[in-house]
């Protein structure tokens, strides 16, 4: 009978600690990026490399942590075309979209990683080290959605 509650008490506790890491991880360290905030404004980098163009993002819905630079993700509609912003602004050709949250509904990784390598969206350099090591990258599409997040460049410590 000791035995049975014991391993009982195991699993209860296995349970409990499995739901805290998937609540930790899913949900609690988010926060909503609030438009018009500082987090809220996305520009793209010139094919200069140093001037930062202010982008117009309408219907913005983001979110951020301070756990880490690369929790950042972001959703917006823009009347930037490709044709221009491939002309103006830097192509950022390693793109990779990091896995959002499932509840951050605007946002699908696979989606947009899978609408680049096809062609049907091009991904921009939105700033260079906004973080040591970390780049934020815009992708562009052309009925004019766009979806940000931060990626790990070429200078971070492996």
């Amino acid at each position: 009978m000791n035995g049975k509650l014991i391993g009982g008490g195991i699993v209860v506790i296995a349970l409990v600690f499995g739901a805290v890491v998937y609540y930790s991880q899913e949900y609690g360290y988010y926060d909503q990026v609030a438009p018009g905030s500082e987090a809220a404004k996305i520009s793209l980098a010139e094919l200069d490399g140093t001037t930062l163009d202010p982008l117009d993002a309408r219907g913005f819905e983001g979110i951020d942590a301070d756990s880490s630079p690369l929790r950042y993700r972001a959703c917006f509609n823009t009347d930037l075309s490709i044709a221009t912003a491939t002309e103006t602004y830097e192509v950022y050709d390693k793109a990779a979209p990091l896995i959002g949250p499932n509840w951050f509904d605007c946002y699908d990784a696979k989606t947009i990683g899978a609408d680049l390598e096809a062609g049907r969206a091009v991904a921009f350099l939105s700033q260079h080290n906004i973080r040591p090591g970390v780049d934020r990258v815009v992708a562009l599409y052309p009925d004019g959605r766009a979806f940000v997040w931060h990626q790990l460049n070429d200078e971070a410590e492996k």
